[in-house]
């Protein structure tokens, strides 16, 4: 695996699906980048990047008050030393909590049926899936921010 040239240097940008880990050879890229993550994430990245881009179209008005809170205005925080450092969530977490919205506000995801479509391997199917409950796709590194992101969906 390898990182494209133009990935961001900071954990805090804004991350395009088509620049994301990809095999070294040149000759894989095309027939073997979405094999090489979990069926659902490559579709759903490209859709939310274009919602993203496209101003958050869809979502309700709470939505898009909390993304533009979140993403677009600074978080100024006090240090013990008195100086202020800005804080910014990773972009993964932006992106997990862009998901979610997503699929909630945009999609009405209901059930794992509305998940499904977004399969782009033809791997998942209906009978993977035996619990009734919701499944919300975030995929996170360990570390990464996981229990920051619960408190954004909980908000």
């Amino acid at each position: 695996m390898a990182l494209h040239p133009e990935f961001p240097k900071s954990p805090h940008g804004v991350v395009d699906p088509s620049l994301r880990w990809f095999p070294a050879d040149e000759a894989q890229r095309e027939t073997t980048i979405d094999k090489l993550m979990p069926p659902l994430v490559p579709q759903l990245r490209r859709k939310v990047a274009e919602w993203r881009a496209g101003g958050y179209v869809g979502a309700t008005e709470t939505s898009r008050c909390l993304l533009k809170w979140w993403f677009q205005k600074p978080h100024l925080i006090e240090q013990f030393d008195g100086s202020v450092q800005q804080f910014e969530y990773f972009f993964a977490q932006r992106e997990a909590i862009e998901t979610v919205i997503w699929l909630i506000d945009v999609v009405g995801y209901k059930d794992k049926y509305d998940l499904i479509r977004y399969d782009s391997s033809g791997a998942v199917s209906a009978g993977m899936f035996d619990e009734d409950w919701r499944r919300l796709v975030i995929k996170m590194a360990t570390g990464s921010g996981k229990t920051k992101v619960l408190s954004l969906v909980l908000a």
